[in-house]
């Protein structure tokens, strides 16, 4: 039973860098609405980030896997707040944005732990893809401002 936990967990990790790497691309190619509409899709990770919370004592997890995960869905309520409910204009403000892209990173980065749980060529697939993603937020940021 812990294989198919870790690679839930492993899955959710790749479809999230994925679904980011999508939007950053979207915005480089002029196109920042319908990757606002194609990342609200990264909300459904929400229930299987639950789920493996839940699972987690049973599977005798260590308090880094409860951090890994309760930071991507801590990512996703402020996500959420600033995007979606509220619509706050937060990335011209630099002490926002820097504080916003470092739990962004935090929280993607935590769900490379996930990853390397469902063994080494989740961890590489994960790996390759989260660095792919942070040079697309740094690449689109300087020449989008977003």
């Amino acid at each position: 039973m812990p294989e198919k936990t870790d690679q839930l967990g492993a899955i959710v990790a790749v479809a999230i860098y994925a679904l980011y790497i999508l939007l950053f691309v979207f915005r480089l190619l002029g196109a920042p609405e319908l990757g606002h509409r194609l990342a609200s899709i990264q909300f459904l990770a929400a229930l299987p980030l639950a789920y493996l919370l839940w699972k987690a004592p049973q599977l005798e997890r260590p308090v880094l896997y409860y951090i890994q995960v309760g930071l991507m869905l801590g990512f996703l309520v402020v996500e959420f707040l600033l995007d979606y409910a509220l619509q706050i204009n937060f990335r011209q403000v630099s002490w926002m944005v820097i504080s916003y892209v470092t739990f962004f990173f935090a929280a993607s980065g935590g769900m490379l732990g996930l990853a390397a749980n469902a063994g080494r060529s989740w961890m590489f697939v994960s790996a390759v893809l989260f660095l792919v993603m942070a040079v697309l937020a740094f690449v689109q940021r300087a020449i989008t401002g977003m």
